[in-house]
């Protein structure tokens, strides 16, 4: 699975913050058979955002998209926009799980905006901006993401269980 990480963080893109983010989500794509083969850190500007975002849905044709920042209330928050503007279908399911797991933890995670899809071939999906909140979000949904690529490019089969007899 060929994956992309786009941070967005105007001290990142100003290099004034360190991207910890980015590196918890290489780990933890790896286990499943996911391998980082871009990534780019931009201010929070939406325009660079779907810049990014079409660059690796239609010219590289990327499996997976993680986008990490932007995802909260401050006026500079703009991943969110930036994603719908470039998906085709939304993916609700994705960030519903993780808010509903981030409430576990703190009610602040119902404050996420965080959104996923599909453009074309390619799953997108916006995770929060902390190393943390990364870690946690990743955890819920990693299990499902190998299975919704397959699907999304053809190759998986049946969406549901075998029944037990």
């Amino acid at each position: 699975m060929k994956v992309a990480v786009l941070t967005a963080s105007d001290k990142g893109a100003r290099g004034e913050r360190e991207d910890r983010s980015a590196e918890v989500i290489k780990e933890m794509v790896s286990q499943i058979g996911g391998e980082v083969v871009a990534y780019d850190v931009v201010p929070d500007e939406k325009e660079l955002l779907k810049k990014k975002l079409l660059e690796y849905a239609d010219a590289r044709g990327l499996d997976l998209v993680l986008t990490t920042g932007g995802t909260g209330l401050s006026p500079r928050d703009v991943t969110p926009e930036a994603t719908l503007e470039v998906i085709e279908r939304q993916i609700p399911g994705i960030p519903e799980a993780m808010r509903l797991k981030g409430l576990d933890k703190t009610p602040h995670a119902m404050l996420s905006r965080a959104v996923a899809g599909s453009r074309g071939r390619t799953l997108i999906v916006n995770l929060p901006g902390s190393p943390q909140a990364v870690r946690e979000n990743l955890e819920v949904v990693l299990p499902a993401i190998p299975h919704a690529v397959e699907i999304l490019q053809g190759r998986g089969g049946e969406c549901a269980r075998p029944e037990n007899k």
